[in-house]
């Protein structure tokens, strides 16, 4: 099983489930509430959802789901990457480009891993199964991280710094801060939208490339020699090299092939 969905092909159903979908399922499963793929790029939700399908088998103490560096993220894929080992998983992580957080990169790896937990045991899931007590116990053995103590340090700066005894900066600050997050939450929502959109591009160019191969290779096949003269050919010739998008070049390639003298004749005796 593990083999057959390690090599699903780029045009199988798996890789177009989209982007709402696998969050929803990932949300719903681990009681997350990620908003875009991108945030899955530590490798912990990823670590998590094979501890799901395969109780005992990831060791939960080792995933850090604080993971904010590049370094940090690696440890998780190279815990999760000892689970594909022992499960005799083939399946190539491409680590480098999950770390950089790229939309399409994570998403399609996250595609991959919702069509091999749906193979597991059909699909159904262990209800006994409680998340967020699974994520404790690997938090538990971790301090308080040293980001977590400056960005609150930078909070409380913030909210403390610069007030005066009349108050007025601090209503000054108060309405800079309405704004602020205004602008923030727009810059948000356009950057969602972008990424879509990015998504929606690479999907579709990576499609009009494979589709384009599988042209191209029907074009050379039909410039063999001992091929190029028979009626056939001519005729996926007619459509391949039809200049005219509005008027389809299948009639003149079907009269191509009825005209020619002796090509059906089996079929009539």
């Amino acid at each position: 099983m593990a083999a057959a969905v390690s090599s699903i092909g780029i045009m199988d159903g798996a890789y177009f489930v989209g982007r709402g979908e696998i969050l929803h399922w990932i949300n719903a499963t681990l009681q997350l509430s990620l908003a875009k793929v991108e945030e899955a790029a530590s490798g912990a939700v990823q670590c998590q959802l094979m501890d799901m399908v395969h109780p005992g088998v990831v060791p939960m103490h080792k995933v850090n789901f604080d993971a904010r560096t590049e370094y940090d993220m690696i440890q998780n894929y190279k815990v999760l990457q000892d689970v594909f080992n022992k499960l005799r998983i083939v399946k190539n992580i491409e680590v480098n480009k999950l770390v950089k957080g790229r939309p399409l990169d994570n998403l399609e790896f996250l595609q991959w891993l919702k069509r091999y937990c749906d193979s597991v045991n059909g699909g159904i899931m262990n209800e006994n199964y409680n998340p967020v007590e699974r994520r404790s116990k690997g938090c538990k053995e971790r301090g308080p991280k040293g980001s977590n103590k400056s960005s609150k340090s930078l909070q409380a700066n913030r909210l403390s710094g610069g007030d005066s005894a009349d108050g007025g900066p601090r209503v000054g600050k108060v309405c800079n801060t309405f704004a602020e997050e205004h602008y923030i939450e727009q810059i948000q929502q356009l950057s969602e939208k972008n990424a879509d959109l990015k998504i929606s591009v690479d999907s579709m160019e990576k499609e009009r490339d494979f589709y384009f191969s599988k042209l191209r290779d029907i074009e050379i096949l039909c410039q063999r020699p001992e091929l190029e003269h028979l009626p056939m050919t001519k005729a996926v010739r007619k459509i391949l090299y039809a200049a005219d998008a509005k008027d389809s070049p299948l009639p003149d390639a079907n009269d191509i092939i009825t005209k020619s003298p002796g090509l059906f004749s089996d079929e009539a005796e």
